[in-house]
């Protein structure tokens, strides 16, 4: 049961507590008023007759789940909240500034308080609409599990991570800040997209780069962003202890953390993260903001695909602290020859049957490449359904994208390609990976190609055959798999642009 507690009690103070007195849990008043005290009693308010702003009181009260500090006075306002803070280090607290607030005291309210409730704003029943719900208990919790960690905190992406993953761990790491914990954003593989290269270099985003085989011992915690499990997609161990994980994907296992926020019905990561930052009261921070708004516009395909108030919501509230020249910036970058060649070939190698299109394209430079050709074959005449995939050292990496109304692609990758490695994604735009160690034990490139023409009749036929047994168009397919070539991966995959 949620317990509140009311520190101070005002003119501000005692239209909060008549709203609190609405909602399930429990209650307690402590003001140094006796007559508002006795008339919160008659009215069967628990109320104590106490000064809020001695330590002596405070010390004798059990830990509550969210703090009202509410008196009409800054002075009294301000020791109140530095003393609750130092009491109770990971609860929720929103201050009530008071009249006569200078410079220094707006600074000790922001660097302590979650939310600091301006006079000019303090309505009671909005201060308690944005702060008495369900995600106030998740920023709640997030601050709780933050306040244990002893030592760095390592937030780490998925592998060769998306924009939506990359704001999302720039802005964890700006949270735990908050809270005076030293972080970093950390991630597997390459940037090797185009726009999310130019998005962390014109946001000068500062992000950590590991190897395979990189030690961990630099940090003492970690978080996963915008995928949820250690192992899958991000090469961590997947035995590894996780403490914070915040995703918006649909789990395919088992989530193991300390502190777990899966939302299916946010569009984007960021959008999550917008939300605590809110809640934990940072100012945005135009780099961090632009970047955030920019992952909720990939991943919900500029608003039009499995969108949701709240990416509304959270669009909204970081649109003026956004850099729209540098978002511009972003989505025009240069396009290699290396992306330019896989395109050419994807469009010169594809097999198409209906409306349905797939094309292998070799050995791979720019894994990235495969998305944008993905996009370039989808807009041919007749094609509604892509697929197209090449190679790399030991793995196959897939990249899907759809227009059909009755093709899931998600669902159809993981039909097609979890039991031979990973796969997930949107209902149009999805991606996998395959392993295939019979690539490095080749000798020549000559012995790759050849093995790599057998994998692309099993990875076509599968992907056909997946199409014409689910529910869609129906598109003529054989199955002739070779799963003797592929050494099973536990991973799968957030989206398409991950794959």
């Amino acid at each position: 049961m949620v317990f509140r507690l009311v520190l101070g009690c005002g003119t501000v103070g005692q239209p909060i507590v008549e709203q609190l007195t609405t909602r399930d849990g429990r209650l307690l008043v402590i003001a140094d008023t006796a007559s508002l005290v006795e008339t919160l009693r008659d009215e069967s308010i628990p109320a104590r007759h106490d000064d809020p702003t001695d330590p002596a009181v405070l010390e004798g009260l059990e830990t509550p789940d969210e703090i009202f500090i509410a008196s009409d006075r800054t002075d009294v306002n301000r020791v109140t909240l530095e003393r609750a803070r130092e009491r109770f280090p990971a609860v929720s607290i929103v201050a009530y500034l008071g009249g006569n607030a200078d410079e220094a005291d707006r600074e000790a309210f922001e660097s302590r308080a979650d939310r600091v409730i301006d006079p000019s704003a303090a309505l009671a029943a909005d201060i308690i609409d944005k702060t008495a719900s369900s995600s106030a208990k998740n920023a709640i919790d997030l601050r709780a599990q933050l306040s244990k960690i002893d030592g760095r905190l390592g937030v780490f992406m998925h592998d060769n991570p998306d924009p939506d993953a990359i704001a999302s761990a720039v802005a964890l790491v700006e949270i735990a800040e908050r809270v005076g914990l030293e972080a970093d954003a950390c991630y597997f593989g390459e940037i090797s997209h185009q726009e999310n290269r130019a998005m962390v270099n014109l946001l000068e985003l500062d992000l950590t780069n590991f190897e395979r085989d990189d030690p961990l011992g630099a940090y003492d915690a970690f978080a996963l962003v915008d995928h949820a499990r250690p192992g899958v997609n991000d090469q961590l161990p997947e035995e590894l202890h996780v403490d914070i994980v915040i995703d918006h994907h649909p789990p395919r296992g088992p989530v193991a953390g300390e502190f777990v926020d899966l939302r299916e019905g946010a569009g984007a990561t960021s959008t999550i993260l917008t939300e605590y930052l809110v809640r934990f009261g940072v100012d945005f921070d135009s780099r961090v903001a632009t970047a955030l708004l920019y992952g909720i516009r990939i991943d919900t395909n500029d608003f039009t695909r499995e969108v949701s108030a709240m990416d509304f919501e959270a669009a909204s509230t970081l649109l003026p602290a956004v850099d729209g020249a540098k978002i511009d910036q972003i989505e025009e970058p240069t396009v290699g020859g290396d992306t330019l060649e896989v395109i050419a070939r994807a469009i010169k190698n594809r097999e198409q049957r209906e409306s349905v299109a797939v094309a292998g394209v070799g050995r791979l430079g720019d894994r990235d490449a495969l998305p944008q050709a993905a996009d370039q074959l989808l807009a041919m005449e007749g094609v509604s359904t892509t697929l197209v995939f090449g190679f790399r050292d030991e793995m196959v990496f897939l990249s899907a994208r759809s227009r059909a109304s009755n093709v899931d692609l998600g669902e159809t990758l993981r039909d097609a390609f979890d039991p031979i490695g990973s796969a997930g994604g949107h209902a149009d735009m999805a991606g996998a990976q395959l392993e295939i160690g019979i690539l490095g034990s080749a000798d020549d490139e000559d012995e790759r190609n050849s093995i790599f023409s057998v994998i692309e009749e099993v990875i076509t036929d599968r992907f056909f055959e997946a199409i014409r047994t689910r529910p869609g168009t129906p598109v003529g397919a054989y199955d002739r798999t070779s799963e003797w070539l592929f050494q099973p991966d536990e991973g799968e995959q957030n989206d398409g642009e991950s794959a």
